[in-house]
């Protein structure tokens, strides 16, 4: 398995000289199944990271599955400008989680996507795309079958609309993706950083890796959780707790440049599962 980490922002996009080595864009994850430096076949998220797909493509169109965690603009911002997807030869099969109104898949995206938002709605991206919702038997233990992997969606609680996180593998190599949790929303846990619920538990369980929600410092949650999100340190110890091989820390605060992101990653030093901070640009393989 190669992990490619295209977009680790969150939020918004951050552009500047003090965001360059930990990069700007938002949210999007590529992986790729085989040997060598195979293409890209499943992407989670497509916020503006998305974009740099392309070049992993060679400029190729794109022929795989993008799953999206949830509908906020840093996840799904990039989708109409990822040049491999708007390709006449792009085979597209897009997922998201049910929406609690029943709305379709397309006419969901379409809300944002469509005049006078943005000049096209979904159905014109070139190529052929299939837009459809999680299978509903998305938290089965075996999950689902996605472009050469196998993933288990399971919900996690995050303002603003239903909310999965996944579990990914290629029959050798597991990764659990969990970029949006608020996980006091159910409770303080036992850190006051939020409960370890089953759900996360399950999903990071002995992972080779965890790229988890490091949206805020632990000192923040009190103040800041209710936008949504997670502190580093729940982040890591989630890891420890499931036995996740490595954590890597992601959807960074746009605000938050390398040298605050370098001296986050610091505090973990001594940690036992080992901790990254994700950086647009950054892979990983096994």
């Amino acid at each position: 398995m190669r992990v490619h980490f295209c977009g680790t922002r969150g939020s918004t996009p951050a552009p500047g000289p003090e965001f360059v080595r930990y990069g700007g864009h938002t949210s999007c994850v590529a992986l790729a199944t085989g040997a060598g430096t195979p293409a890209p076949t499943l992407l989670l998220d497509a916020g503006t990271g998305v974009r740099t797909v392309s070049a992993l493509l060679g400029c190729q169109p794109f022929r795989g599955t993008i799953l999206l965690t949830h509908l906020h603009w840093d996840h799904i911002l990039g989708l109409p400008f990822f040049e491999s997807g708007d390709h006449p030869d792009a085979q597209v099969t897009l997922r998201l989680p049910a929406q609690a109104d029943g709305t379709d898949a397309e006419s969901t995206l379409a809300r944002m996507m469509s005049p006078p938002f943005f000049p096209i709605g979904p159905h014109q991206l070139r190529g052929r795309w299939t837009f459809d919702v999680l299978p509903p038997d998305e938290s089965a233990e075996g999950g689902f079958a996605a472009s050469g992997f196998r993933v288990v969606a399971k919900d996690v609680p995050h303002k603003g609309g239903h909310t999965v996180g996944y579990r990914v593998t290629d029959g050798r190599h597991t990764i659990a993706y969990i970029p949006d949790h608020c996980p006091t929303q159910i409770g303080p846990g036992p850190d006051g950083w939020g409960e370890y619920h089953p759900a996360v538990l399950e999903l990071a369980r002995d992972v080779d890796l965890l790229i988890h929600d490091a949206h805020l410092l632990a000192e923040e949650v009190a103040t800041q959780a209710s936008f949504g999100h997670a502190a580093a340190d729940y982040a890591v110890e989630l890891g420890r707790r499931a036995g996740a091989q490595r954590v890597a820390l992601f959807h960074h605060r746009p605000d938050r440049n390398d040298e605050a992101l370098d001296a986050l990653v610091q505090r973990f030093s001594s940690s036992t599962v080992p901790v990254i901070g994700a950086a647009d640009g950054l892979e990983l393989a096994w």
